[in-house]
């Protein structure tokens, strides 16, 4: 099994500049061992429920949450290159699709 349990740094986003992605807190994806998370960019918040492969290090997730405080969900997966680094891609549902890369957070 591929352990992606731990708090990931935004660095791009296709459709967001980083300054955006990083307006109300530092964007990030969190994992937790009990397949749920939670991430958040821009104005948007979101908690995950997350299926990870144990074949290939990857996972899907699907997600609802609040853009601006409004209701919103969606659906997304992610393709770790390595240990440390994954590419993926957010759906909100009935509005805007974005690539992103993500980047494992050291812990301190």
């Amino acid at each position: 099994m591929h352990d992606f349990v731990g708090k990931w740094r935004i660095t791009e986003m296709e459709l967001w500049s980083q300054d955006m992605v990083d307006m109300n807190e530092q964007g990030h994806f969190d994992f937790y061992q009990d397949n749920q998370g939670r991430f958040a960019f821009c104005a948007v918040e979101g908690w995950l429920d997350v299926r990870v492969s144990h074949r290939i290090p990857e996972m899907e997730f699907s997600w609802e949450g609040t853009d601006a405080d409004h209701r919103v969900s969606g659906r997304g997966k992610i393709e770790f290159e390595t240990p440390f680094v994954g590419y993926g891609k957010l759906f909100i549902h009935n509005g805007d699709e974005s690539e992103f890369k993500i980047e494992r957070m050291q812990v301190r």
